[in-house]
């Protein structure tokens, strides 16, 4: 039984990212690890979650059904390799909506809090922007920030900040399940 949660935003963090926006299955790419890194969580009793702000929906770039053939190649992807991800929140909103769900808000967490019913407090969740460790920090989890995506001007923006860093979600998830034992 799954008795743990781990957060991990979406772009930049198990996927390449790109300033256009993932606009179809086809440009979602996996980053190297973070598939096999998803499935080293399942195989230890981790229910992951995925968080990811998806303004493309709001600016027309796509629609929901492309939205879902793109999280369905990455759920399909995850579990050929033993993975599996229980749960994707997005918001579908541009930050000029001033939605509640959009990171840096903490509106996706609650949610996550309500419908899972668990506390937050303590519950990994794994960035690569300073909205993710924002929205993280706001909801009572703990922020752990990527290197890949935009990590690494992230981590400039967080001197003096304890939040840890690591290469890249492979490398996270190492330390997340090293600490477990």
């Amino acid at each position: 039984m799954k008795h743990r949660t781990v957060i991990l935003d979406r772009d930049g963090v198990i996927n390449f990212d790109d300033d256009a926006y993932i606009k179809s299955a086809d440009e979602w790419i996996p980053i190297p690890g973070s598939l096999e890194a998803i499935a080293r969580l399942t195989r230890s009793g981790y229910r992951v979650v995925v968080v990811t702000n998806q303004a493309g929906i709001g600016r027309g770039l796509f629609d929901q059904s492309t939205l879902d053939a793109i999280h369905d190649k990455m759920k399909r992807l995850a579990a050929l390799l033993g993975g599996s991800i229980d749960e994707i929140y997005f918001c579908p909103h541009t930050p000029q909506d001033q939605c509640l769900c959009r990171k840096p808000k903490p509106g996706l967490y609650h949610a996550i809090a309500k419908q899972l019913g668990i506390d937050l407090h303590g519950i990994p969740s794994i960035g690569d922007s300073l909205r993710d460790i924002q929205a993280a920090a706001a909801a009572g989890a703990r922020p752990i920030l990527v290197r890949t995506g935009n990590g690494r001007d992230t981590e400039a923006q967080l001197q003096g900040k304890d939040v840890p860093v690591y290469d890249d979600l492979a490398a996270a998830v190492n330390h997340l399940l090293s600490a477990d034992h």
